[in-house]
């Protein structure tokens, strides 16, 4: 854990610049305390970081789930009801990982999580513009298409070309957001490689500094930034002030049935979003580690009860700061745990400091992030690969930039999974006839190594066409599992076959049949059972 802090420091001070904005953002666009997002990213980077077997994954409140608790929170009568169902949603999770239930993220296709990282980066993208030129005061969490104030993504998005074309947009912002993109570019493209100091001191870092005394130096000017455009982190007056922005559960509200119907779906939807981005994280990991996902659950449940015991927002896995992280080169966990560490201790130490950062200059290190993650090599590449990859590829990115995260995820799926089952009733792998063009009425049909019923409109397509008075020859040597279903299709194929004069010559491993009276008692199986061969 130790042995690559000079990768994982830098790379936990970009991923502490990323996560403040979205920790703070995410609670705002969740109708909760601006605090209980810093205590959901503060126990994501220390608690499930150390917990997690994930080297690059970086978690903390999710931009997903804000829709479910702003919901939930009005629905249960209040924050306190809410966080009740965020403990029971964190022991759900515990149960997931108990019951190996992680391995569902590896049943969706490459595809589709592919367009969930492009999609993410180009939601990233249109976000940040309008925050890039000071022209947007929602939250920075709010990666939903609609949004709290009544707009939508676009909408935001053409106010902000709107101003920008008439001069109206904000001068400070703008012009320390344009600075800090000039770093960003320079530090990664040129300097980096110019020195040790340069790996070791971040851009976003420098970006940063540059900010803060951009703020200072120009608030009695026409380049001021006013406060709206700032983070803007709780300061307490003093100790009992701080002790003061925690919340703690109303467990008495644990025996109604609408905390846990919540408490499942928090649950649900939490390790989803965690093992789909923990699928995305290995694969955008250079080093390829791979991440243990049932142990992923339980460092996830862990988290989440925690985070619900002292008032804070629910936690999954995150692509955005994992992205952050590997994109810095973060290389072990500890760059997790200490981004997690910087969080506690800036809101304790140097909130005021923080609160003199321009969002414009987030803004900008978002769009890097962004700009990485949906590279127009990456469109070229998808398309290349052909329609299978490149449809479900689009639509999860359609469904991402204009619903939200799951819904995009869910209609990739949907599409991948029609493709799968168009494909296996086109595919001649399961039903491979030989001597059509021959003239002396014989056919031979090999059956693929496993034929389910999947297979059923393709291969009984097929029976049909064969001519009368033909000779049949079903090769079933290579066939390890048969389902019943077909089995069924062949025996009614059987009866159709004496009355058209086609007779039938079985061969498997178990002998071959000259016209078997019947497929069923051949493989001796009973109805609605299914064969392995």
């Amino acid at each position: 854990m130790f042995k690559y802090l000079k990768n994982d420091i830098p790379a936990s001070i970009v991923v502490f610049f990323v996560a403040l904005p979205l920790c703070l953002g995410i609670a705002l666009a969740s109708g909760a305390p601006l605090f209980s997002g810093l205590i959901a990213g503060i126990i994501g980077g220390i608690v499930v970081g150390s917990l997690s077997g994930s080297k690059i994954g970086v978690s903390g409140p999710a931009a997903g789930l804000a829709a479910i608790v702003l919901v939930a929170i009005t629905a249960l009568g209040g924050y306190e009801n809410f966080l009740v169902a965020v403990v029971l949603g964190g022991i759900i999770q515990l149960l997931f990982g108990f019951l190996r239930a992680g391995i569902i993220g590896y049943y969706f296709p490459s595809s589709v999580i592919k367009g969930m990282l492009t999609g993410i980066g180009i939601i990233i993208i249109l976000k940040q513009i309008p925050h890039f030129f000071g022209m947007d005061k929602d939250p920075q969490g709010d990666f939903a298409f609609l949004q709290v104030d009544g707009e939508n993504t676009l909408t935001e998005l053409l106010k902000a070309i709107n101003a920008l074309i008439s001069g109206n947009v904000s001068i400070g912002a703008t012009t320390v957001a344009i600075i800090a993109m000039a770093i960003l570019i320079l530090w990664s493209n040129v300097l980096s490689n110019k020195g040790k100091i340069f790996e070791l001191v971040q851009g976003p870092l420098v970006a940063v500094v540059v900010g803060i005394l951009f703020y200072v130096f120009t608030q009695d000017t026409t380049f001021a930034i006013t406060k709206d455009h700032l983070v803007s982190v709780p300061v307490p007056e003093d100790f009992s002030g701080f002790l003061g922005q925690f919340s703690f559960p109303n467990f008495a509200a644990i025996t109604r049935a609408d905390v846990w119907i919540t408490a499942f779906t928090i649950a649900l939807v939490a390790s989803l979003e965690t093992l789909l981005c923990v699928e995305a994280t290995d694969k955008l990991d250079p080093h390829k580690n791979v991440t243990p996902t049932n142990r992923e659950l339980l460092a996830q449940g862990t988290g989440n009860i925690l985070s619900g015991l002292i008032g804070g927002l629910p936690i999954t896995q995150v692509i955005v700061r994992s992205s952050a992280n590997i994109q810095s080169g973060g290389r072990t966990k500890m760059s997790a745990i200490i981004h997690g560490f910087l969080l506690l201790i800036s809101v304790i130490i140097i909130p005021k400091l923080l609160n003199m950062i321009p969002l414009s200059v987030l803004a900008a290190v978002l769009f890097i992030v962004g700009f990485k993650l949906a590279k127009p090599s990456t469109f070229k590449k998808m398309f290349s690969l052909g329609w299978k990859q490149w449809v479900p590829f689009i639509v999860t990115i359609i469904g991402i930039v204009f619903v939200d995260l799951l819904w995009g995820i869910g209609l990739g799926l949907v599409v991948g999974i029609f493709i799968v089952l168009l494909k296996s009733f086109q595919n001649s792998h399961f039903l491979h006839k030989e001597g059509e063009d021959v003239d002396d009425g014989k056919i031979k049909m090999t059956l693929a190594e496993e034929v389910t019923f999947f297979n059923k409109g393709a291969i009984l397509k097929e029976l049909d066409n064969i001519p009368s008075d033909s000779y049949l020859e079903i090769d079933l040597i290579n066939t390890r599992y048969l389902d019943y279903d077909i089995i069924e299709i062949l025996e009614d194929f059987a009866l159709k076959a004496k009355e058209r004069n086609i007779d039938i010559k079985l061969i498997s491993k178990r002998g071959v049949v000259e016209n078997p009276p019947s497929f069923i008692e051949f493989f001796e199986l009973r109805p609605k059972s299914k064969m392995g061969l």
